[in-house]
Parts: C-alpha cells; sequence; structure tokens
C-alpha cells in the first residue's frame, strides 16, 4: 500500500519539481516518478512515508500554481470494501467513530494506524463494495468538530482474487496474523475478535493519569500501543471513573500496569493513605464462568497470584448497567499477574460465546441478535454487537396475515434453578417476560422428587429465542454448570401428529440431516398418543444454539406443511374451465 497516485499535477510540472518538493518536505521515495497529463504515480518505500506524503503534501503544497492531491494509489479492480480515513478529531472516542461509520453499513474492522499527524488515521472494511462507496461518498470532506474528513479507497487484496462466492460458509472471515508493514501493534484489535480492559479508578487520580495537557495518558498510548478512553463525563460526581483500553491482551496488561504505578506514585504525593485496589469492570455474562464451579477458579487465581479477588453482587445490576465490578486487592506485581489471568477467562468466554453467534446469525437469517442483551454491546466502550438486521417474522413461523405466529416451548430447567428463574418476589421471572416479549410460566412440579421443572414459554421466534437465551444463560451464571461445561437442556414442540412423519423423513432421514446440522439431539417417540389437540411431542436437547436452530428448522418443516395444506384447500377451477388467471404467452 505504499504507491501513491498524484493529482492536479500542473500541466509544466516535470519530474524534477516533483522529486524538489518530495525533498524539500524530506519525504523519502524508492523509484522515480511517472508523470503522466494531470497527474503521476511515486513508490514510497514503507506506509509510513506514503501515510506522511499524504498527510503533509494533499490539498496543501502547490506546483506551478496548483494545490497538488495525494493519495493511495488503488487498481480499479482493487477499489472494493477497504477506505482509509484520515484527519480524524485527535480526542474523538471510538464509540463515535463507529457510530458513524455504521450508519453505511455492516463494518467487518476498524483499525488505527500510527502516524506522526495530530489527527488520527484509521483503515475501516466494510462487509459490502457498496456500503464502502456510499461511507466514502457521505464521509469525503464532511466535518467533524472543525476538521474535514479525508476518505479515499485503499488496496482490498482480496478484491482481486474474488470471485462469487463458492463452498464457503457465509460470515466466516479468513483469520491470520497481521502482515508486515500493516498497522500491527498500533492497531485497535478488531471489534469481533476481542474485548477491551475496562477499570475503574478513584477520581482525584484522574487528572495525573491524564497529565498536562493529555501529556501522560499520550505516552501510555505511545508506550503501549493501545487506545485509551477515560470517560470523564460519565457519573458525574461519581468517586471513580471507568477507563476503556483497546489493544492486545499485552497492550491492555501494561497499560493498566503503568496507570496502577501513577496512582500509586500519586498517593504518596498526596499522602493518600487508602489501600488502592484495581477495580476491573466485565459483563455479568462471562463472570459465572470466571468464578467457576464452587469458586473454584477465582480461587485458583487468588493462589497463583497472591490476591484476594472480591465480585459485586448481582443486585447491583440494572438493565442499564450489566457490568459487574471485580476488586483485586494485593501488591501492583500480583494485582498485574490477577489482570492477565481474570482477563484471560473472560476474553475465553467472549470469542467461544462470539463464535457460536457468529455461527447462528448465519443459519438462521434474520434473528435480531442485536437486541438480546447477551453480548456485551451495550456496555460503554464495547464495539457495537453484530447481525444489525430488521427482527424476523423469523422463518418457518409464519402466519399468512405477516406476522409471526406464536409457538409454545416447554423447556426443562434442573428443579433446583427454579428459585434462581423466579426471583426474588418473582422480580426476575416478571424483568424476563417483559424482556422477552413472551409469556413464561413455571409448570408444578410432577412430584416430591422430580429432578426437572418444566418452563413453559409462549411466545413468537424472536420472544423464544431471547427468554430461552436468557434462561440459559442464568443457569451458567448461577453455576448449575461446571465452568467448562456447557448448558444443556431438553426443550419440548409439540407438532401435528399428522407432520411427525414430516419431521422424521423417509428412513429417518430428515431427523438425522436435522442432528447433523443442529449438534442437538432430536427425537420423536414412536407410538405416542396423539393428545385432545391431535398434537405429538418432539424432544430436542443440546446446548443454546444447537437447540435453537433444531427448533427454527422443525417451525420451517411446520410451515411448508401448513402452506401446502393451504393451497390444497384452495378452490379449483372447474374441470375444462379457464384458470383463474390468464398466462402470459
Amino acid at each position: 500500500m505504499n504507491k501513491l497516485y498524484i493529482g492536479n499535477v500542473s500541466a509544466e510540472a516535470s519530474e524534477e519539481d516533483l522529486e524538489s518538493v518530495f525533498k524539500q518536505w524530506k519525504i523519502p521515495h524508492s523509484g522515480p516518478f511517472l508523470v503522466k497529463t494531470g497527474y503521476a504515480f511515486v513508490d514510497c518505500p514503507d506506509e509510513k512515508a506514503a501515510m506522511k506524503a499524504i498527510d503533509v503534501l494533499s490539498g496543501k503544497v502547490e506546483l506551478h500554481g496548483k494545490v497538488l492531491e495525494v493519495e493511495h494509489s488503488v487498481p480499479k479492480r482493487q477499489r472494493s470494501c477497504k477506505l482509509q480515513i484520515r484527519n480524524i478529531p485527535p480526542h474523538m472516542q471510538w464509540e463515535v467513530l463507529d457510530g458513524m461509520l455504521a450508519q453505511y453499513g455492516a463494518v467487518e474492522s476498524c483499525e488505527q494506524v500510527n502516524t506522526d499527524t495530530e489527527t488520527a488515521v484509521v483503515n475501516v472494511r466494510y462487509a459490502v463494495r457498496e456500503h464502502a462507496r456510499l461511507a466514502m461518498e457521505k464521509l469525503n470532506g464532511s466535518m467533524m468538530e472543525n476538521y474535514a474528513l479525508k476518505v479515499s479507497y485503499i488496496p482490498d487484496e482480496t478484491a482481486a482474487s474474488e470471485g462469487p462466492p463458492s463452498g464457503g460458509r457465509r460470515g466466516f472471515n479468513a483469520r491470520g496474523p497481521p502482515r508486515a508493514g500493516s498497522p500491527g501493534l498500533g492497531a485497535r484489535p478488531k471489534v469481533q475478535s476481542d474485548i477491551p480492559l475496562r477499570v475503574l479508578v478513584p477520581t482525584q487520580f484522574v487528572g495525573a493519569i491524564i497529565g498536562k495537557e493529555g501529556a501522560t495518558i499520550r505516552n501510555i498510548t505511545k508506550q503501549t500501543h493501545s487506545k485509551i478512553d477515560i470517560h470523564r463525563k460519565e457519573n458525574a460526581g461519581a468517586a471513580e471513573k471507568p477507563i476503556t483500553i483497546h489493544s492486545t491482551p499485552d497492550g491492555c496488561s501494561n497499560a493498566c500496569r503503568t496507570i496502577m504505578d501513577i496512582m500509586q506514585k500519586e498517593a504518596v504525593d498526596t499522602k493518600f493513605i487508602e489501600e488502592i485496589p484495581l477495580k476491573i469492570l466485565a459483563h455479568n455474562n462471562f463472570v459465572g464462568r470466571l468464578i467457576g464451579k464452587e469458586g473454584r477458579n477465582l480461587k485458583k487465581i487468588e493462589q497463583d497470584t497472591g490476591t484476594k479477588i472480591t465480585i459485586s453482587p448481582l443486585q447491583d445490576l440494572t438493565l442499564y448497567n450489566p457490568e459487574r465490578t471485580i476488586t483485586i486487592k494485593g501488591s501492583i506485581e500480583a494485582c498485574s499477574r490477577a489482570e492477565e489471568e481474570v482477563m484471560k477467562k473472560i476474553r475465553e468466554s467472549y470469542e467461544s460465546d462470539m463464535a457460536a453467534m457468529n455461527l447462528q446469525s448465519n443459519l438462521i437469517p434474520g434473528l435480531n441478535l442485536n437486541a438480546l442483551g447477551l453480548f456485551p454491546s451495550g456496555a460503554p466502550g464495547m464495539g457495537p454487537s453484530m447481525a444489525n438486521v430488521p427482527p424476523p417474522g423469523a422463518h418457518g413461523g409464519c402466519s399468512y396475515g405477516g406476522q409471526p405466529e406464536s409457538e409454545t416451548v416447554h423447556l426443562f430447567i434442573p428443579a433446583l434453578a427454579v428459585g434462581a428463574i423466579i426471583g426474588k418476589q418473582g422480580q426476575h421471572i416478571k424483568q424476563l417476560s417483559h424482556f422477552a416479549g413472551a409469556s413464561i410460566k413455571i409448570a408444578p412440579a410432577e412430584g416430591m422428587d422430580a429432578k426437572q421443572r418444566m418452563v413453559i414459554i409462549v411466545g413468537p421466534p424472536e420472544a423464544q429465542f431471547k427468554a430461552q437465551c436468557r434462561i440459559f444463560g442464568k443457569l451458567k451464571e448461577e453455576n448449575f454448570f461446571g465452568p467448562k461445561e456447557e448448558v444443556k437442556l431438553e426443550a419440548h414442540i409439540k407438532v401435528p401428529s399428522f407432520a411427525a412423519g414430516r419431521v422424521i423423513g423417509k428412513g429417518g432421514k430428515t431427523v438425522n440431516e436435522l442432528q447433523n446440522l443442529t449438534c442437538a439431539e432430536v427425537v420423536v417417540p414412536r407410538d405416542q398418543t396423539p393428545d385432545e389437540n391431535d398434537q405429538v411431542i418432539v424432544k430436542i436437547s443440546g446446548h443454546f444454539f444447537a437447540c435453537q436452530l433444531a427448533q427454527r428448522k422443525i417451525q420451517e418443516i411446520l410451515a411448508q406443511v401448513r402452506r401446502q395444506q393451504h393451497q390444497q384447500q384452495q378452490p379449483k377451477p372447474p374441470s375444462g374451465g379457464q384458470p383463474l388467471t390468464p398466462r402470459r404467452k
């Protein structure tokens, strides 16, 4: 990406003129200038030199009365999904930038480029070529905080080699190490591949962390190759302020260690005698797995690092604050080691959940995963969720009026977990029902020694997804399953007895294909006596995403059966008569 295009070149300009301009501004180039009528090309030795030429010359330097325009030279076939955005206000927060970019389509990655300029530069890759074109059209020259953004294509190496998609599953992106000469260490991690470190610091130390005119925080950012947001305006008057650190795991840990050192020095200088623990903020969805069964994971981290770790209670959570505070006490060295171990567990949980979500969003198009609250997309400083797609009429549950039909699912949970699902004075089950838009009831126990209880969930497909998702998550959080054990539950759905054969398929073919596709166990018990509504039970067992996928696929089969019934009930034209609608010739 080191070849430059120089536009608006005067007809009088020569190769020597351009060389003298580059020499004057101390910009190296690795080859001769190829001068054409009105424009020229030149190679730079590296990306840093190319960026310097763009920043220093483009729109600023005149040659023979014409202001030069300098940008990356991108062959037409490589003008696809990748853009570079320059002249971004230096104090602009990632959340604002993410929101701005998302207006034009799904963003696959957004990486900061290290430059010597005061303003920021990012390389952005959109999922779709048209979205990249729209973003360039709308953003180039637009003003942000008195800065005019500059947007240009950068070579998309994948565009030239990509033909029509073949074979590969949509949504799975090739991953590999960063290319040499890419933004590399200074790059902000891709939103969907990592999770930032969020810490709480006492408000009185924020000034010392920022430093005079921001010098200290800039130095931390540079040394640790990280992007740090200090949320000073959040919780006005609060005793603590959150800080979000975007980087590699090592970069986050190094930045955290430096911040702890600064706070310790400031405490000595200001004669602050209270202990300053390290406080990490983590989304509640990951905390159960961090704690582990009977607290084993947390105890091991405490023992290995010589720290004392406590976690804020569940009661402190709200819909607007899904984070819990992990407080680590010990020496700076010990706290630093504990931070590494804690964040390692949280990142593992996040990556595992995101991989499952990727699979689900691609295999069940139309599910509005963004609305679930399953992943930490709503927490300050966190990247946006994926699957920004409209809510479903979701596959299989469609009625002929256009609205999704209501479905009934019986989900079986451990009897001991009933209290956790209901909550104090029924608060949790009420909130869950309201959040999901579903009716949720716990059926009476079938006997004194019943080990399982049935949860009856009634609602359309998206409500089912939300409600079941939260129930699976709650069982994990409350440690009803081990730290490395997936939550696997059994769900029952009722199907018309005449449609059961369609679910099974000839010689069990359909049900076997269902099991292979979804990784769930699907059983249609033989010799069932249909109930009063002439329905029989289909049993589905597996982890959440497997269970969901199996339910959707079965509902698809049932919808197909209903459509065929509907068509058969339409009046047929009288024999020998004309069809109802004339055929076009």
